[in-house]
């Protein structure tokens, strides 16, 4: 007997070569629903877009709908879909019950018989909605306030997933691998070097996301070095990652072991102390570097070429540096402001960080991470943030390596 619940879904683009088809009919199947492909037409040439209509069946309600949402993401959308649904905030920062929870894709939803494009995407936020102005925003939940307009249900939304966006940015092919120690590092270097250079001839901007292990390995003039020739036009960090550049220029060491010899220093276990303190005396370190104290490293180079940056506090940080925003939300809504604009994001031996950077940036951003550790682009990947290629390296050899490919003329 058939299954009585039936819902319709198209799906436009490159749905055949980039697997979004057979993806969304497995989904089906997975969930124990069943499909009849009712028109297919299929591109004439690899440029040329597809189009599928789909029927869906499930033996119940909740299934159906359970199917629905596993497909959405994958662009299948219902057919002839009417304009979104919202619902008002009735309580400050919490969404109202059935809520959209959007993806890091390009998200559009139908206002007055129009497509719109969402605007700040973002990943696990809702979608707050202006019919009136005609426009839609990703929000996170502690932003909602009572009146808010809330997307809710996913009638009148669809979803441009990556692949199908693959062959816009040929730039980027090279990041569909997945992360691999045996991968051959020097042509990763190489591309990403490229990328990083053809995004700052676009007009726009490399994002950094670095953790202290840079300045341990001998990492921070190479990056002080990117910033100052302009391949580095923000930088989010944590506390340590300042405080131990700034021990560096002071005195030559990272927690307090000697970057030219590799040795422990006399008393080297008090530096980075010494070094919140100094900058905190100064009153932070834009006056530092005015004050002529603090004159080299990342902190320093970000000063003077007017690159922003974040630095957000965690739990076991010692001082702080006044820079650094010890309030977690506060620490994201400055991250959401710098990153309208970013294009590339260049992220060096943070886990934290990384994920958590991951997390605001729209899929269209596309993600280098490096680190020690396979495991911390793994993490990234599995939150969602599948734009990344990943780079199996120590900090110093990889920046080192970066640095040479970026000097090179062509």
């Amino acid at each position: 007997m058939s299954a009585p619940h039936v819902e319709f879904v198209e799906m436009y683009g490159h749905i055949v070569d980039s697997l979004l088809l057979p993806k969304v009919l497995d989904a089906i199947l997975s969930r124990g629903g069943r499909y009849n492909i009712e028109h297919l037409r299929l591109g004439e040439r690899q440029d040329s877009p597809s189009f599928a209509r789909i029927e869906v069946r499930a033996d119940t309600p909740e299934l159906l709908d359970a199917i629905l949402a596993d497909i959405h993401p994958h662009g299948a959308v219902p057919a002839d879909p009417a304009d979104c649904a919202t619902a008002v905030a009735d309580i400050a920062g919490a969404f109202p019950d059935g809520f959209y929870c959007s993806t890091n894709f390009r998200t559009q939803v139908k206002l007055s018989g129009e497509w719109i494009d969402v605007e700040d995407q973002e990943m696990d936020c809702g979608i707050a909605v202006d019919p009136e102005g005609g426009a839609a925003r990703c929000v996170p939940m502690t932003s909602v306030k009572v009146g808010d307009r809330i997307l809710v249900g996913r009638r009148g939304t669809r979803v441009f997933p990556p692949e199908a966006e693959m062959r816009r940015h040929e730039l980027f092919e090279f990041m569909a691998s997945p992360v691999s120690s045996e991968r051959p590092k020097a042509v990763s270097v190489r591309e990403i070097a490229s990328a990083m250079r053809k995004t700052r001839a676009a007009g726009d901007k490399v994002l950094a996301v670095l953790g202290p292990a840079v300045v341990h390995t001998g990492g921070a003039e190479l990056v002080a070095k990117m910033v100052h020739d302009g391949f580095i036009n923000v930088l989010f960090a944590g506390n340590a990652l300042a405080t131990h550049d700034m021990e560096q220029a002071f005195y030559g060491t990272s927690l307090g072991v000697s970057l030219d010899k590799g040795l422990p220093t006399d008393e080297g276990h008090e530096h980075h102390l010494r070094t919140i303190n100094t900058i905190r005396r100064t009153g932070g370190i834009t006056k530092a570097v005015e004050a002529g104290k603090l004159t080299s490293g990342i902190m320093y180079e970000c000063t003077t070429r007017g690159v922003p940056y974040v630095l957000a506090g965690s739990i076991r940080d010692d001082g702080p540096l006044p820079e650094v925003i010890t309030d977690a939300l506060v620490a994201q809504d400055a991250m959401r402001r710098l990153i309208p604009g970013v294009g590339f994001c260049l992220m060096v031996a943070t886990t934290l960080h990384s994920i958590a950077v991951g997390n605001l940036l729209p899929a269209w951003v596309k993600v280098a991470c490096v680190d020690i550790s396979p495991a911390t682009v793994t993490k990234l990947m599995d939150r969602g943030s599948t734009q990344t290629v990943g780079i199996v390296s120590d900090a110093e050899p990889f920046l080192r390596a970066l640095v040479a490919e970026l000097e090179k003329v062509g």
